[in-house]
C-alpha cells in the first residue's frame, strides 16, 4: 500500500505515516485502555473496506454519533481511507435532531453506539438516504429498521480484510462536515477539504510547539471540532492522546492526568472554572503539563493566575476561531502579562483584517469587523449558497474569497486583536453600544467568589435595551446584588452597569460544554417580558 503512505497531502495519511514510522507506540489510550499505531491502522483499514463493501463512494457522507470511544475514533479515519466525507454527532442528540443531520447530509452510513439504540432506530425508520447501521456493542433483538442493513461494529471487522487499493481522492475533496448551530435556524453543516484540515492541523501543531513526545488529554467530544482536532493533530505527530468521554468526574479526570503522565490539558472556561473552584479548596498542581489552551469563549484574565498555580509549569494559550476556518488567532503565552485581554494575532500562514461596515480598514485602536483569509477557510455551507455568500466575501485577487466572522474586534499597533463583540451579542442602550465581554471581565476581575459571567441584553422601552448580568458565585459567599453594582459602577461607565444580577447555582451548557448563552438571553427576555 505504498501509494496510501504519501504524508500530509489528505487528512488520514498523517495516521498511515506515523503507523509506518512506530507501528508498536501506543497511539490512543482510550479510558485507561491502551491502542498502538498498527492496532488503529489496521483496523481502520479493515472498516474502510467494509464501507467499500456496502457501497461508499467518493464524497458520499458517514454519520458518526458516538461517544469519546475506540470505534469513534476508528471510524473517522476508515470514513477519510475510504474515500468518504466524515461528521460526528454528540451523544446526546436527541431522535429528532439526529434524524435531521442523516437526511440534511443524505448519509449513506451511520456508525454508532447501541446504547443509543431507542434514539438511532425512531430516526433510521425515517430516513430516506440512510443504507447501513454499524452500531457497537450488544443489540437487542428488536435492533430492526425497515430497508436500513443493521450489523455490529467488531464482527464487521472480523470479518473483512483491509482495504489494500487507494481511493482515489485529491487534497480539494471534501473530507468532513462540522454541524455549527449558528445563530438562527436548524444546524448547517460547515464543508471542510482534505488540504483545509491538513493545513489548520499543521499550523496548530506550530504555534503550540507540539512534538511526538506528547501526551494530549481530550475531555470535549469529537463532535466539538476543538476536541477532534485534538485527534487529528495527535495521529499527524505520532504522540499520544489520552481519550475520556467528558469531564463529568473531575476526580477521575485529575487521576488520568497523574497516571497518564499528560503533557497538554485543552480545555474550555467552564471546565477551568471547575478546576480552579476545586484549587480553592483543596489545592490542585500538575506540574508535568507544558501547555493548556483555550477556546469556545473567552477565558477570564483573573482566572489566568489561578491556572499558572494548578499548571505550574505551563504555558498558557488563550485562543479565538469558529469552526468556519477553525481557528482564528492566538495569544503567545510570553505576552499574557502584557497583554491579558488580547487572543493574539493569525495563526501561522493566514492573514486577519478588520474592516468598517463599508469595507473600509480600521485604524488602530478602533473597531472593525474581523475577517479572515487563508488556507483552512471552509468551502462554504452544505446546501445554503446564501448563508455562504454571507460569510464568504471576494478576496485580494479575482476569484479569492475570505471569511467575514461579523464579531466586532480592535487591532493595537502590534497587530494584536481584541474581541469585543459578537455582531448579535452588542448590546445597545442609553444610545451607547456595550461589549457583554468588558462588562464580564471587570465582573470576572473585581467582584470575589465569581465563578462565571455572562451578560445579555433584553429589549426594554426606556434603555433600548437593559443589561442583565447572571453570575455563579463561589460556595461559602454570600452574594449581594447591591455591593456587586457598587463595584460595578466604580470600575464602569455608568451606561454599561448591569440593571439586574441574577444568581445561578450553574450556568446551563450546550452539549459541547460552552455557556448556552442563547437560553439565557431567552430566559432573560422572559423575566424582563
Amino acid at each position: 500500500m505504498t501509494s496510501l503512505l504519501k504524508p500530509q497531502r489528505l487528512l488520514g495519511e498523517g495516521m498511515l505515516f506515523s503507523a509506518q514510522r512506530h507501528p508498536d507506540k501506543t497511539a490512543i489510550v482510550v479510558e485507561g485502555k491502551p491502542f498502538t499505531y498498527q492496532q488503529l491502522k489496521d483496523t481502520s483499514l479493515r472498516l474502510a473496506a467494509a464501507f467499500k463493501a456496502k457501497g461508499l463512494s467518493r464524497g458520499d457522507r458517514v454519520a458518526i454519533y458516538m461517544d469519546n470511544t475506540w470505534p469513534c475514533i476508528v471510524s473517522v479515519y476508515a470514513t477519510l481511507l475510504a474515500g468518504g466525507v466524515f461528521f460526528i454527532i454528540n451523544p446526546q442528540t436527541k431522535a429528532d435532531k439526529l434524524l435531521y443531520y442523516l437526511q440534511d447530509s443524505e448519509a449513506k452510513i451511520l456508525l454508532t453506539d447501541t446504547h443509543l439504540e431507542k434514539k438511532y432506530l425512531v430516526a433510521g425508520e425515517k430516513t430516506t438516504h440512510l443504507e447501513t447501521i454499524i452500531a457497537s456493542g450488544q443489540q437487542s433483538a428488536s435492533s430492526t429498521v425497515q430497508n436500513v442493513f443493521i450489523t455490529d461494529f467488531y464482527n464487521i471487522i472480523e470479518q473483512t480484510e483491509p482495504l489494500t487499493t487507494a481511493v482515489k481522492i485529491i487534497p480539494t475533496d471534501l473530507a468532513a462536515f462540522i454541524y455549527t448551530s449558528g445563530s438562527t435556524g436548524e444546524p448547517k453543516a460547515i464543508m471542510h477539504t482534505h488540504q483545509a484540515m491538513v493545513f489548520a492541523a499543521w499550523s496548530l501543531i506550530e504555534y503550540l510547539r507540539l512534538g511526538e513526545n506528547d501526551r494530549i488529554l481530550v475531555v470535549i467530544p469529537f463532535a466539538f471540532d476543538y476536541g477532534l482536532y485534538q485527534l487529528l493533530m495527535t495521529m499527524k505527530l505520532g504522540a499520544t492522546l489520552i481519550v475520556e468521554r467528558s469531564f463529568t468526574f473531575p476526580a477521575k479526570i485529575y487521576q488520568r492526568i497523574e497516571e497518564q503522565k499528560v503533557t497538554v490539558f485543552p480545555g474550555v472556561p467552564t471546565v477551568f472554572a471547575m478546576m480552579i473552584e476545586t484549587h480553592n479548596k483543596k489545592k490542585l498542581e500538575f506540574p508535568a503539563i507544558t501547555r493548556i489552551t483555550n477556546t469556545a469563549a473567552a477565558l477570564p484574565a483573573a482566572s489566568i493566575p489561578r491556572l499558572q498555580e494548578i499548571f505550574p509549569n505551563a504555558l498558557v494559550y488563550k485562543m479565538y476561531g469558529l469552526s468556519e476556518c477553525k481557528r482564528v488567532c492566538y495569544l503567545e503565552p510570553e505576552l499574557l502579562d502584557e497583554k491579558p485581554q488580547s487572543v493574539g494575532q493569525a495563526i501561522p500562514g493566514t492573514e486577519t483584517f478588520l474592516l468598517d461596515p463599508d469595507g473600509e480598514p480600521v485604524a488602530p485602536g478602533e473597531v472593525g469587523i474581523l475577517h479572515v483569509r487563508g488556507p483552512h477557510v471552509m468551502v462554504g455551507y452544505w446546501k445554503l449558497p446564501e448563508l455562504s455568500s454571507h460569510m464568504l466575501k471576494p478576496g485580494r485577487y479575482p476569484g479569492e474569497r475570505v471569511l467575514c466572522t461579523h464579531d466586532w474586534f480592535k487591532m493595537d499597533a502590534d497587530g494584536d486583536l481584541y474581541f469585543v463583540g459578537r455582531s448579535d451579542d452588542i448590546i445597545k442602550t442609553r444610545g451607547e453600544k456595550v461589549s457583554p465581554t468588558e462588562v464580564e471581565n471587570v465582573l470576572h476581575k473585581t467582584v470575589p467568589g465569581v465563578r462565571e459571567a455572562v451578560v445579555v441584553g433584553v429589549n426594554d422601552q426606556v434603555l433600548g435595551q437593559a443589561i442583565i448580568a447572571y453570575l455563579v458565585i463561589e460556595a461559602g459567599i454570600v452574594p449581594d446584588e447591591r455591593q456587586i453594582k457598587k463595584i460595578c459602577l466604580a470600575n464602569l461607565e455608568n451606561f454599561m452597569v448591569p440593571q439586574s444580577i441574577l444568581f445561578l447555582d450553574e450556568m446551563p451548557k450546550t452539549p459541547n460544554g460552552k455557556i448556552d448563552r442563547k437560553l439565557l438571553q431567552q430566559q432573560a427576555e422572559g423575566l424582563n417580558g
